[in-house]
């Protein structure tokens, strides 16, 4: 077995979610009115759907001022897009008392550890899984630290998601991976 710097695992952020809250209500039909490339359907869905080009994000708002941030790459880009549409709300004539608060809830990202993995024996190697291949290719690992659930494909491709920050996510995968090289769980090429 290689030493585990051989083998470098890659890491794409593929979806940051934020939620963030002005603490106030708001008219989502002025925004209609002063933004008209928002989509605003209420007999559909209650929140205004806010697109942005530089980030590329969706930011939904609602009329009591919390907002949901998607497609973000980043914990900074989905930062980066609130406040982009806080601010382009305010200089458009929006009302805005104070600055957002802002968390992240959930970073998806996809990885790959570049080796075949044994799905069948890592079953019985760590616990919190579920495989069953019949269903769905993949493993199920929820792991308890970092606190992520991790989709394992025994072509040593990853999906990790429910971290709060994109550190936990390498975590998560080089603790897999050392797990994996430990129980001799993974063959490279």
């Amino acid at each position: 077995m290689r030493p585990l710097a051989e083998h470098k695992a890659y890491i794409n952020i593929e979806n940051v979610v934020a939620t963030a809250t002005i603490h106030q209500n708001i008219d989502l039909n002025s925004i209609v009115r002063v933004f008209p490339g928002v989509e605003y359907r209420p007999e559909q869905f209650p929140g205004l759907v806010y697109r942005l080009k530089k980030p590329k994000a969706t930011t939904l708002i609602f009329s009591s001022g919390k907002m949901v941030c998607t497609g973000a790459k980043s914990e900074r880009q989905a930062r980066k897009a609130v406040m982009k549409v806080v601010d382009e709300l305010s200089r458009n004539g929006i009302v805005i008392l104070g600055k957002p608060e802002i968390q992240i809830q959930n970073t998806v990202a996809s990885a790959g550890l570049g080796g075949h993995i044994d799905l069948e024996k890592l079953t019985y190697s760590l616990k919190r899984t579920m495989y069953e291949p019949e269903q769905f290719p993949g493993l199920i690992y929820r792991m308890d630290d970092p606190k992520v659930v991790i989709l394992i494909f025994s072509t040593g491709k990853l999906v990790c998601t429910g971290a709060k920050k994109e550190a936990e996510v390498h975590r998560a995968v080089a603790k897999l991976q050392e797990t994996l090289e430990e129980k001799e769980l993974i063959t490279y090429p």
